[in-house]
């Protein structure tokens, strides 16, 4: 077998074990969605969220720790939230009978604007981390603190809303008859093995880009990202198809705040210096970029389209496609 055919393989075999996980996960989250009467959209934003986001917190402590690549390391958390953002776009195809955006609670539209905080503030500290502005305590940058502050106040405005909201769209539901103990087991099982597998994808992306001869920063905005944002993928077609659209929802917002928070802790781990300096510029491509989808998406949310251009696909599904496309292109281009 050839050196270039055994990662594809592999990631074959890595894509099955979360698909078959990513679905035992996903059901058993709505199932404690409803033994807790919280909401969908918050068991997505929680639960899944940092369930699926694991692999690029593993990714990227590898990345700056073991290997030295910040570049990756960057590039897998920016390049995820893009890819998480594209998903929505999916989303938005299988949502054939209503429209995506007329289906889901508008709550989400204050995740949405966290996201734009923080990933914009990281875009723009990629740039000026380069200039007089760049901030440090020993190795670590100054404005590391203000990601994680901003990441807490982001949970908890999202728990506050979830406590004012008067729905509670799955508390009075069918459970399955499992206990509360039981879901939880059986979601943290299948979560270890979607963590598992999801902190493989890496190495065997790693393997893939050098067989192929591709840029690090390309690799790990378009490929590692990619790869690591498969048990999202799963995740929310499976919610789905179960009917949970705003666990869905909430999971993909979820995991971009989560990814920014993951820089973070790179950072800290990086120990030749601020991380975001040491990376380069190109990666505010990456992240203008999910702040554009970021913005397309809250309009979208308060406007609710529902046409379509030729029955097929939503001006709010072009404009992302057409934005994620544009910036893979500019990365190509301009990434090391």
């Amino acid at each position: 077998m050839t050196p270039v055919v055994l990662p594809w393989l592999e990631l074959g075999l890595c894509a099955a074990v979360i698909a078959v996980a990513g679905s035992v996960l996903t059901r058993h989250a709505e199932v404690l969605a409803r033994l807790t009467g919280l909401s969908r959209s918050w068991i997505g934003l929680l639960l899944l969220a940092t369930a699926t986001s694991l692999p690029e917190l593993f990714t990227g402590i590898s990345a700056v720790a073991a290997t030295g690549a910040p570049n990756i390391a960057v590039g897998d958390a920016l390049g995820s939230c893009v890819f998480n953002l594209l998903l929505l776009v999916l989303l938005d195809e299988l949502s054939r009978a209503e429209p995506l955006y007329r289906r889901i609670d508008q709550g989400h539209i204050l995740t949405a604007g966290f996201g734009v905080i923080m990933i914009g503030a990281v875009g723009a500290l990629i740039l000026l981390s380069r200039e007089q502005l760049d901030l440090r305590f020993l190795h670590v940058s100054g404005y590391t603190p203000m990601i994680v502050v901003i990441y807490l106040v982001a949970m908890r405005a999202a728990f506050d809303y979830e406590r004012r909201s008067k729905s509670r769209d799955a508390a009075a539901e069918e459970t399955e008859g499992l206990s509360l103990r039981t879901a939880l087991l059986r979601y943290l099982t299948a979560a270890a093995f979607v963590v598992a597998a999801g902190s493989w994808l890496p190495f065997i992306g790693q393997d893939i880009a050098t067989a192929m001869g591709w840029k690090t920063t390309f690799v790990g905005t378009l490929l590692i990202a990619g790869a690591t944002s498969l048990p999202e993928l799963v995740v929310t077609i499976t919610a789905l198809r179960i009917g949970a659209v705003d666990m869905a929802i909430g999971n993909l917002l979820g995991s971009n705040l989560f990814d920014v928070l993951i820089l973070a802790i790179d950072d800290i781990a990086y120990l030749k210096g601020p991380l975001l300096s040491a990376v380069a510029p190109a990666h505010a491509i990456t992240a203008f970029a999910a702040v554009i989808m970021s913005g397309i998406f809250i309009v979208a949310m308060l406007y609710r389209p529902e046409t379509r251009l030729r029955g097929t696909i939503g001006w709010v599904s072009l404009s992302m496609l057409v934005v994620y496309l544009l910036s893979s292109y500019a990365i190509y281009l301009h990434g090391l």
